[in-house]
C-alpha cells in the first residue's frame, strides 16, 4: 500500500510539473517597454508579488506598484476591479 502511495505521489508531481508551463502559457506577458507605456494609466494596477526578502532587499521597485503577498492570492485577488488590468511582477 505504501508503494502505491509513493507512485501516486510521483504521478501527481509529474502532472503538476508538466501542466505548469501549459497553464502559464495562457497568461499574457508584457515587456518592460510595454509596461513603461502604460504606467500611470488609471486602468492599470501594478502589483509587486515578490516574496519577503526579495521584496524587502530590492533597490528596484516600480513607482506606484502595490505590494501583494504571493502566498495570499485568494485574499487579495478579488479586491481589485475586474475592469482593470492587473500587472504582476516578481523579478
Amino acid at each position: 500500500m505504501k508503494r502505491k502511495k509513493i507512485i501516486l505521489f510521483f504521478w501527481v508531481v509529474a502532472l503538476l510539473v508538466i501542466s505548469g508551463p501549459v497553464l502559464a502559457a495562457d497568461v499574457p506577458r508584457m515587456s518592460v517597454d510595454e509596461l513603461k507605456a502604460v504606467l500611470g494609466n488609471d486602468n492599470v494596477i501594478v502589483l509587486d508579488v515578490r516574496s519577503g526578502r526579495d521584496w524587502k532587499s530590492s533597490e528596484f521597485k516600480i513607482q506606484g506598484a502595490k505590494r501583494a503577498e504571493p502566498g495570499k492570492v485568494n485574499t487579495w485577488a478579488g479586491t481589485y476591479p475586474k475592469d482593470k488590468t492587473l500587472v504582476l511582477y516578481c523579478a
